[in-house]
């Protein structure tokens, strides 16, 4: 019994040795542990599961600088000139007569030239520009400044009013800087994002924001969408790039609503798909051209005998257009229109974006519901209308 004790005791000696022994090279050489374990290949489970639970963490860039230097140099300044006549006009010097008749013509009109300040983005490297159709609009002369200081002439090769979209074309510009066109499938609500532009005439500026929303629908009667983003876009801003936190386009500056309409922080671009779909086609053809199935949509009424679930999806068909596609196809006043195709129909505005990007000449079937009962119909796709006119001003043969 004392030689077990005896042995016992030994043992515990040596282990109460070894923790302190331990203790003090931990103290002293604390990754030796590690080490060891790598060494042997041996691998410390606690401290595995611990790191593989912690998501890893991203930290913002400390700067921006390098997404600047990378986008800035192909955004450009444009200055669009145009000439205007205005009439002289002579006042009466009584304030009574002023009053009563205004002014009178003072000889013949005199011209003035007028300028609009813009921005734009070079897209290709043979000198295509993209910008905003209402910086050019009626422009009868183009001057481009570049980043490096140089000064482009530019004519106009399309324009397009339903997108706000234009495109210019450098003349007798070389070594142009390109910028580079994002994912637009990899934007995300909360994305940083970078205004640069021409503001106020100031030369380039740099805002900073984040994308508020994506796929805001700002007219009824269009089917093109926006971003909107709270980086700040104001007068001059206007057709230059917003790109993201790598200096990639993800959009083209369009629009702000301002104070004026008691807002702050509201501007809006436009996407770079839709760019990139307008720049195409603009240096194909001049134009842009839309599917058009010759009807108008509203949201679908919710009510009680509709048979419809309570969030329904879909577009309700308000008018047709005689002659239309819709008319041939024999589709119907209140038809709701479930599916375009192979696609599902969201609502109206949904709707019109499925449709504006049909081929013209194309066929397509269109599945539904008319008074509760399934109908599929097969429509063959016209080409829309420049500005297409209501159906009601169609059918009394105003268009």
């Amino acid at each position: 019994m004392k030689h077990a004790a005896g042995i016992v005791a030994f043992i515990a000696r040596f282990v109460v040795l070894g923790l302190a022994l331990a203790f003090v090279i931990s103290l002293f050489w604390p990754g030796v542990g590690d080490r060891l374990r790598t060494r042997f290949g041996v691998q410390h489970a606690a401290g595995t599961a611990t790191v593989s639970a912690t998501p890893p963490v991203v930290n913002a860039p400390a700067s921006y600088a390098d997404a600047v230097a990378r986008a800035a140099p192909s955004v450009v300044n444009i200055y669009a000139n145009k000439l205007v006549t205005e009439q002289a006009v002579r006042m009466f010097t009584d304030p009574l007569m002023q009053q009563l008749f205004g002014g009178t013509p003072a000889g013949p009109p005199v011209p003035r030239r007028e300028q609009n300040l813009g921005s734009g983005v070079i897209v290709n490297p043979e000198g295509y520009v993209l910008t905003n159709n209402h910086v050019i609009a009626n422009a009868d002369d183009i001057q481009v400044l570049l980043y490096d200081g140089r000064v482009a002439k530019a004519k106009l090769v399309g324009a397009d009013e339903e997108t706000d979209l234009a495109v210019l074309k450098l003349i007798d510009a070389s070594n142009l800087p390109v910028i580079q066109m994002a994912d637009a499938k990899k934007l995300r609500v909360g994305d940083v994002v970078l205004a640069i532009g021409n503001p106020l005439g100031l030369n380039q500026t740099v805002t900073m924001g984040i994308i508020s929303a994506i796929g805001r629908q700002l007219s009824n009667s269009s089917p093109e969408d926006f971003i909107q983003t709270d980086a700040a876009i104001n007068l001059g801003n206007s057709g230059g790039a917003l790109v993201n936190s790598n200096g990639d386009l993800v959009g083209i500056n369009t629009l702000l609503i301002g104070k004026a309409a008691n807002a702050e922080g509201i501007g809006f671009a436009i996407p770079v798909d839709t760019a990139t779909n307008v720049l195409r086609q603009l240096i194909a053809t001049g134009h842009v051209i839309r599917g058009w199935l010759g009807a108008d949509y509203g949201f679908v009424p919710v009510a009680a005998d509709s048979g419809l679930p309570a969030a329904a999806r879909g577009a309700q068909v308000t008018d047709i257009y005689p002659n239309g596609p819709a008319a041939l196809a024999g589709l119907q006043l209140h038809d709701i229109l479930l599916q375009l195709g192979d696609e599902d129909i969201r609502d109206p505005a949904d709707l019109s974006r499925h449709e504006a990007a049909l081929k013209p000449g194309s066929k397509v079937q269109v599945s539904g519901l008319r008074n509760g009962v399934p109908f599929h119909v097969l429509l063959t796709v016209s080409q829309r209308p420049p500005q297409a006119p209501t159906a009601a001003s169609a059918a009394n043969g105003n268009s």
